[in-house]
């Protein structure tokens, strides 16, 4: 008999070889909970419009909510982002603040018959401009310190009408401040801000633009959202949020901004959410059709990564579909 004599390793694999070993020594799992479902809301009655680009997503009226929020709860996710899509568009983004816009029915129909339902609200002003971008223009220029006070309008409106957080997104230079001190000083201290610290000027938001019609009429963000080629400059715009008043972060695109969204979970002592986008989840899906991928598996190991990254919460269009596997899986 020969005798061999191996050096002395590490056997990693023996907390690898069973399914049960596997899931005892896990570092990090997904849960139903940890997801928010991004809506679509729109203006009117009976109407639920499927998105091209985005297979599986809406624009729906208020009267069409109920059955989706049933249908949340019952796959146990427990909150929803809403964004809204008006028929009529100014200037100005007037209806981003009307009370009787489709958010703010959406929002009150909501917590009236689902209470348990968290209901974020997307503050920005892309989809009620007629001309697509994020405030006023002048010159062709989003002008900052006058899109500021309607940003905190848009955010008190959303308030009253029982927003559980308002979110937002877009990327001015002081409007976390601007909106803490209107809710506070219309009496809604306890409403807590979720910034869009992070939130770059990206290529992946092309579906969503058909989703919230909110394509700009000429030119680009690039002139507010961040620069995908810088990752300090995002610690320092998240600082800056948190020292206005933000109480919760959110780092978008989440999937090519993992460092981002890593750095921010170890340099911040907040809750952070990662905004898995519209083109993320397209490409999914596309792959999926083709059948050059397995969609379950593909999608699931994309939203771990974001946890793994250090999101406490994951923004995503697959909500309803990782949860339901999670389920399927015995995972909940």
């Amino acid at each position: 008999m020969i005798e061999t004599s191996l050096p002395a390793f590490q056997r990693t694999r023996r907390l690898r070889r069973t399914a049960g070993i596997r899931n005892y020594v896990r570092e990090n799992e997904l849960h139903p909970r940890d997801f928010v479902y991004p809506l679509f809301v729109t203006d009117g009655a009976n109407r639920k419009t499927a998105i091209s680009s985005m297979p599986g997503q809406f624009q729906q009226s208020v009267d069409q909510l109920p059955g989706e929020i049933e249908e949340l709860l019952g796959l146990g996710v427990r909150a929803v982002l809403l964004f809204g899509v008006p028929d009529a568009k100014d200037d100005t983004g007037s209806g981003a603040w009307d009370p009787a816009g489709a958010v703010q029915l959406a929002t009150r129909l909501i917590k009236q018959r689902y209470p348990e339902m968290l209901v974020i609200t997307d503050v920005c002003a892309c989809e009620y401009t007629s001309h697509g971008h994020c405030g006023i223009l002048v010159d062709g220029y989003v002008d900052n310190d006058q899109t500021i006070p309607l940003l905190a309008r848009t955010a008190l409106s959303h308030a009253e009408a029982g927003a559980d957080i308002v979110a937002p997104s877009d990327m001015m230079d002081g409007r976390v401040a601007a909106i803490r001190q209107g809710l506070d000083w219309a009496g809604f201290l306890e409403t807590p801000i979720m910034s869009y610290a992070a939130k770059y000027a990206s290529s992946y938001y092309g579906p969503f633009r058909e989703a919230a019609g909110s394509t700009p009429a000429f030119g680009d963000r690039r002139s507010h959202q961040m620069d995908p080629a810088n990752g300090q400059e995002a610690m320092r715009e998240i600082a800056l949020d948190l020292e206005e008043g933000a109480d919760l972060l959110i780092v978008k695109p989440a999937l090519v901004y993992l460092d981002i969204l890593r750095r921010a979970y170890e340099a911040f002592d907040v809750p952070i959410t990662a905004y898995n986008v519209s083109g993320e989840f397209a490409m999914v899906k596309a792959a999926a059709e083709k059948g050059w991928i397995d969609e379950k598996r593909v999608t699931l190991e994309t939203l771990l990564s974001m946890k793994r990254a250090g999101a406490s919460r994951i923004i995503t269009y697959h909500a309803k579909e990782a949860a339901a596997w999670l389920r399927e899986d015995g995972s909940v």
